[in-house]
């Protein structure tokens, strides 16, 4: 993003609005993982990967519907907040590929491919339905 002269005070504040989101992110994929992990255990990844689906999804849609031919205009910093912040704190890529390193490096070859596949797989999907699913609000009559 480029600022005027004198805008480092607005550069600050969206800096800001970025770490409150990936605040809250960070916080909201502790808690998907650890309910995932209570709930089908801890055997395979299962809280990353619902948590890189599910985050694909609302990237998608909340850029398709505030970006440029959406039905929300909304400000920079309010888009900066979800996308880079929030979706950026949710989503857990880096730790998609520990635990497949790890589940490689213990010779479970299986499931580390697996991991791989299914994650990239859904996650291209899960991006594209959230993409279809705001072009349709953009798409609809009212507002």
């Amino acid at each position: 993003m480029v600022y005027p002269a004198g805008g480092e005070v607005q550069r600050l504040f969206t800096y800001l609005w970025i770490a409150i989101g990936g605040a809250l992110g960070s916080m909201a994929r502790y808690a998907t993982s650890s309910v995932a992990a209570h709930a089908f255990g801890e055997t395979f990844p299962w809280g990353t990967l619902i948590v890189n689906v599910v985050g694909s999804f609302v990237i998608g849609f909340f850029a398709t519907l505030t970006g440029p031919d959406g039905r929300w205009l909304l400000p920079p910093d309010a888009r900066l907040f979800v996308t880079i912040g929030v979706c950026g704190g949710y989503t857990t890529f880096s730790s998609f590929s520990l635990q497949t390193l790890n589940l490689v490096r213990t010779g479970e070859f299986g499931a580390a491919f697996g991991n791989v596949a299914i994650s990239m797989g859904l996650c291209l999907i899960s991006v594209w339905a959230g993409f279809v699913a705001g072009a349709l609000i953009n798409r609809a009559k009212g507002g």
